[in-house]
């Protein structure tokens, strides 16, 4: 009974984990390793494992570096079920095909200008079409049912409150009468954020390997972060500017666009021209208006209260590329939300060029942004950034609103770990290593817990640990 890691150790990208049952063998998580170009380029390696031999995979969510390179997976040969909440699944349709997108784009990019040069052209690490038929393989599970997914090898869901989806998974393995509980907490979210339901806590379990992001700080609260957010907005209007929000397609803009509906009227948003600026963050909206089962109390009274009207009335959903070229007309009065959400790619770029170099420009930052990527520069206060190969000078006013990242502080985290009956042995994963470093001081003060802090390519005997659950 083994657990390989094979991604997300020592780094927040990249999600993957092989466990060995007996015969079985079941991947959690596949995702893509997002960063500098030399940190993705590491998605067209060949795994490290084979992947016909692998019997099962369970996603945690849709991010894509949790399922990013699934149409990778089964364009190398695997051919069974991938298993994810529902609401995951139909986030994962948008997310995958919006990935094999932009891969056919780059590589067409690529290619005309290897054209020029006389050099060999390169292929996409997978099409939209490779993104399809991996989604053909998904099948949906509800939270909080077992399922027996192989020999050995049961399964349930739980809700991270992460995004729409999101789960923590919790494994029942059995081999040669031994028997083990592993619980994966997946990206976990905040207690007490916007729309979603709060992670779920669980009380047993034998191994647990807990994400670290943000596992050396605490976010700044709620209350704080909605009042610096009306002042950020209050002070673009008296300056005459743009506001900028590089924002993931999936759970932060959906965040945004309802608090803006509840804080409508005090706010003063009426005076602004609000627009998502994402084709793939509007089909995710439309995702999330169907799943309100997962929503919180708040978020369903708010939702039932406006039935028969827009919550947003000045809200307009540019999905084509000339709608998105148009707001480069605007000098002042928008609030564009529009990905990504590091500023690696997609519109926000574009936006960015357009403004950026504007003093009464408000660039907000309200997510993780990883080591390489243009969004940590701009947090890093960079004077000037490249885009198309333009230097262009940062004169815009650039905030970090770390309370509405979509994964729990240190103190979430450990407020998880804290509600298992027993002390599961823990493995720290999804964070670099600061933020690893600053969880596990914490853990070894609080509960006398020595974190484990696996490498990449690790192997453990899940045996050697005790069983704590019976």
């Amino acid at each position: 009974m083994n657990l390989t890691f094979h991604g997300a150790a020592g780094e927040v990208t990249g999600s993957c984990y092989l466990i060995q049952v007996g015969g079985s063998k079941v991947l959690m998580d596949c995702g893509l390793i997002q960063g500098s170009p030399e940190d993705e380029a590491r998605n067209a390696e060949p795994f490290a494992f084979d992947p016909k031999q692998i019997d099962a995979v369970i996603l945690s969510h849709s991010h894509i570096d949790h399922s990013g390179r699934l149409p990778l997976l089964v364009k190398s040969g695997y051919a069974g079920p991938i298993y994810t909440q529902h609401a995951s699944g139909d986030l994962c349709r948008i997310m995958l095909k919006d990935a094999g997108y932009l891969n056919e784009k780059n590589a067409e990019w690529e290619n005309k200008k290897r054209q020029r040069k006389g050099l060999k052209e390169v292929a996409p690490l997978y099409t939209m079409e490779d993104a399809k038929i991996a989604h053909h393989r998904i099948k949906g599970l509800p939270y909080g049912e077992w399922k027996k997914i192989l020999p050995g090898v049961n399964v349930r869901l739980h809700d991270a409150g992460h995004i729409l989806g999101a789960s923590i998974v919790e494994l029942k393995l059995s081999e040669g009468g031994q028997e083990r509980r592993l619980v994966f907490s997946g990206d976990l979210g905040k207690w007490e954020a916007p729309i979603l339901r709060d992670p779920t806590l669980l009380q047993h379990a034998d191994i647990v390997l807990m994400e670290s992001t943000y596992g050396d700080r605490l976010h700044r609260s709620f209350d704080e972060t909605l009042r610096e957010l009306k002042e950020i907005i209050a002070m673009a209007r008296e300056s005459d500017g743009n506001i900028l929000i590089p924002s993931f397609a999936v759970g932060r803009s959906q965040e945004l666009l309802y608090i803006f509906a509840k804080y409508y009227q005090p706010w003063q948003l009426a005076h602004w021209q609000i627009f998502l600026d994402s084709p793939m963050a509007i089909e995710a909206t439309q995702v999330y208006m169907r799943h309100k089962e997962l929503y919180d109390v708040e978020a369903h009274a708010l939702f039932d209260k406006n039935q028969k009207k827009p919550l947003l009335p000045n809200l307009t959903l540019t999905r084509t590329a000339n709608q998105s070229m148009k707001l480069n007309m605007f000098h002042s009065g928008a609030i564009i939300i529009a990905g990504s959400g590091m500023c690696n790619g997609g519109r926000i770029r574009h936006h960015l060029k357009h403004n950026v170099w504007r003093d009464n420009c408000h660039v907000i930052i309200v997510g993780y942004q990883a080591q390489g990527t243009l969004g940590r520069q701009l947090v890093n206060g960079a004077h000037r950034i490249r885009l198309w190969g333009e230097a262009i000078r940062v004169a815009a006013q650039v905030h970090t609103v770390g309370g509405l990242s979509a994964h729990g502080d240190q103190r979430d985290l450990l407020r998880w770990y804290k509600n298992f009956s027993t002390r599961p042995a823990l493995f720290l994963v999804h964070g670099e290593p600061d933020s690893i470093n600053g969880l596990s001081k914490q853990v070894q003060q609080q509960f006398k817990v020595n974190a484990h802090r696996p490498r990449l390519g690790e192997q453990v005997d899940l045996l050697r640990f005790p069983r704590l659950v019976e």
